[in-house]
């Protein structure tokens, strides 16, 4: 059900992090069209980013987040095989994780 990517891309001494995750994104007011019933709240509440096992960004979240969330941030400090990894955890229990390495330039 939910997927998370990630890329990231070296420009000028910064690393730009682009992190798309695939999930309903839910805050439990919407109702549901056939029955009318309320759907259940389902969200992402934790998002950590880490530098080779280092925690270097953490966000806690709410349901006021769109569909398929987006996210993009400029990290300083990021060297050529260094492993960026990105987890998420949800309100229902679910998590999902991507991890790459920044590699040099073609």
């Amino acid at each position: 059900m939910t997927k998370t990517k990630i890329r990231l891309n070296a420009k000028n001494g910064k690393t730009e992090l682009k992190i798309l995750i695939a999930h309903p994104m839910e805050h439990g007011r919407n109702r549901d069209p056939e029955t009318q019933e309320l759907i259940p709240a389902h969200f992402i509440k934790t998002l950590t980013v880490s530098q080779n096992g280092k925690t270097i960004l953490s966000a806690q979240m709410a349901g006021s987040i769109s569909k398929n969330p987006y996210f993009a941030f400029w990290l300083k400090g990021i060297a050529n095989g260094d492993l960026i990894r990105v987890d998420w955890f949800d309100n229902q229990g679910l998590s999902g994780s991507a991890e790459q390495r920044l590699a040099e330039p073609s």
